[in-house]
């Protein structure tokens, strides 16, 4: 007999309930003359989710994959970040302008802070409260922040009225960030993955190693007929994370993409797991400072 094929995650419910693409597409260092062609492969491909960043300075090329692809606005969910240069709350109003128009669109459906400032925490509640403008007035859908750790939520949630819909940190199988996913759950706050497959351990190794080549992971795969990067968003999926793997290749977005016909065991995901080596890839999230990582966002 053919094993049942598992349901779908066809969605995730924000805590305004607005809905989302689980498994989005990322464009972090996609250069902006690959951005067109990759989002639009990633579009014919299935995903609904486009994620982005002022900071990418690819948001334009982004619009512009969404326009020539024929999708209806509504059929696609955008999702960008406004950068620490562009903090406070007029400013921040301000990011939302400069990013909208270069999508080309009125309205963002997930606007996103993309780091706390810890130096200038009176920054980031003032460029929060912004966003909250922004979602009372309808320009966005949802609000959000990314590499917020549990106590810059705290902050935040302490000098804010809109719980945020999104946390988007660093999370693959290498590093699990488990404070902070205790942390998002606490105030459902649903967990999206930047590197969800382990992307940051093959251009920033370290001693930790890759976790493409890891044998647990490899041995999984196997299991099912898969691939190491698929078994590992599957991973996230099942645990009821958000994903956002990034790649200008047409067969690894399509291979990202094709994860919705497996279920992975409980032993399996537990498997994963313990693969946690709490060590962090990316940037440490309390040495972000406007001294050493402003950044001039261009206007649309």
């Amino acid at each position: 007999m053919d094993k049942p094929v598992p349901d779908l995650i066809s969605t995730f419910t924000f805590n305004n309930g607005v809905t989302m693409p689980p498994l989005g597409f990322g464009v972090f260092q996609t250069p902006p003359d690959e951005t067109i062609a990759a989002v639009g492969t990633a579009l014919t491909t299935g995903y609904r989710l486009i994620d982005t960043a002022a900071a990418y300075g690819n948001e334009r090329e982004a619009g512009e994959a969404i326009r020539r692809s024929g999708l209806d606005r509504s059929d696609v969910f955008i999702e960008t970040k406004v950068w620490i240069s562009d903090y406070g709350y007029d400013t921040t109003l301000h990011a939302f302008d400069k990013s909208a128009g270069k999508f080309g669109v009125d309205q963002i459906d997930l606007l996103l802070l993309h780091q706390a400032l810890p130096t200038r925490f009176d920054l980031t509640i003032e460029a929060y409260r912004a966003l909250q403008t922004l979602l009372a007035d309808g320009k966005v859908r949802a609000i959000g922040v990314s590499n917020f750790m549990p106590a810059h939520l705290e902050q935040l949630l302490q000098a804010t009225t809109v719980v945020p819909a999104v946390n988007q940190i660093e999370i693959h199988p290498y590093f699990h960030q488990p404070a902070v996913l205790t942390a998002n759950a606490e105030h459902q706050i649903l967990s999206q993955a930047w590197s969800p497959i382990g992307g940051i351990t093959s251009y920033r190794e370290g001693a930790g190693g890759r976790t493409f080549d890891d044998p647990t992971i490899a041995a999984i795969a196997h299991n099912h007929a898969k691939t190491p990067a698929q078994v590992m968003l599957r991973w996230h999926l099942q645990q009821g994370r958000s994903a956002i793997p990034k790649s200008t290749k047409p067969a690894r977005i399509a291979e990202n993409f094709d994860v919705f016909d497996f279920d992975l065991t409980q032993a399996e995901l537990d498997a994963i797991d313990a693969l946690d080596q709490g060590v962090r890839r990316g940037p440490e999230p309390d040495t972000i400072t406007l001294e050493t990582f402003s950044l001039a966002i261009p206007e649309a």
